[in-house]
């Protein structure tokens, strides 16, 4: 069987020592796993303007894209997932949870021990 890849970003955003990650919905492969937010990069956008779209789309915030962290390759039972990852500052907007469950500030030992989407687990290597 083929699995559909699927191109999308995430951004790590950190604020005083504590990085905000949110929870997916109860849906799916990845049902209730706690992941860097981010989507999908729709035709003709770039991974930046893909990042500050689907943030302000999910979760109410502007945010300002800033250095590349690193690309993970991952395969899930069902799909395969090429993820890019930035560091982004949140500018304006009040955090609003459209798509997820719930959302922390934790710091990289809590998020350690957080049950993580699998593809998500490298980013810590970087932060």
């Amino acid at each position: 069987m083929n699995k559909n890849t699927i191109e999308v970003v995430a951004a790590v955003i950190k604020q005083k020592n504590k990085f905000f990650i949110a929870q997916r919905a109860n849906k799916g492969e990845l049902a209730m796993k706690w992941e860097f937010p981010g989507g999908k990069i729709e035709t003709d956008e770039t991974p930046q303007d893909a990042l500050s779209r689907e943030l302000l789309e999910e979760l109410n915030i502007r945010v300002n894209v800033k250095d590349f962290i690193t690309t993970v390759f991952h395969e899930y039972n069902s799909f395969k997932l090429i993820m890019h990852v930035y560091f982004a500052d949140i500018i304006d907007g009040d955090l609003k949870l459209n798509e997820h469950l719930d959302y922390k500030w934790l710091s990289k030992f809590d998020l350690i021990n957080l049950d993580l989407a699998d593809a998500d687990k490298p980013i810590l290597e970087f932060i």
